[in-house]
């Protein structure tokens, strides 16, 4: 059992840090909307919502899971562009699949989540809080050189 935490360590880490941050982004939401819903809409909650959450994601990966020093606004920068490409994935696979493949939401919203946490690992791993600006590239290219 200690031979497979320490193999798979950072990804046992992120997905219980993952399932914290969802906890602490639900919450957030639910706690923000009771304190502002008479005096901002739901969407302008969901924003501010979304902000401290993912700050609390980007803090609890940065020194629980990929340990990584320094370079902080960089990595915050990248840790919101994994975020969003995730987003964006996720709104273009939604009616895909619910539209054209005939999977009721919550099934597709489960199945795309699934493919969504594989992706960020991925990206904060190999992007955000990758060594340098290049590493995305090294990733698909395999390559340190410039082409």
């Amino acid at each position: 059992m200690r031979e497979f935490y320490r193999k798979h360590e950072e990804k046992i880490k992120y997905i219980l840090i993952g399932v914290w941050n969802t906890f602490v982004g639900y919450l957030t939401f639910i706690a923000l909307y009771y304190l502002l819903q008479k005096r901002l809409n739901y969407l302008i909650i969901l924003v501010y919502s979304n902000i401290i959450s993912i700050t609390n994601s980007y803090l609890c990966y940065k020194f629980f899971v990929f340990k990584t020093k320094g370079n902080y606004c960089n990595e915050y920068l990248r840790f919101y562009l994994v975020y969003g490409a995730s987003f964006l994935a996720n709104m273009i696979l939604m009616p895909v699949f619910v539209e054209i493949v005939r999977i009721k939401p919550i099934p597709a919203q489960g199945i795309i989540l699934f493919f969504s946490v594989m992706f960020g690992y991925l990206g904060h791993k190999h992007y955000s809080f990758g060594a340098s600006g290049d590493t995305l590239k090294k990733t698909f290219t395999g390559s340190d050189e410039e082409r």
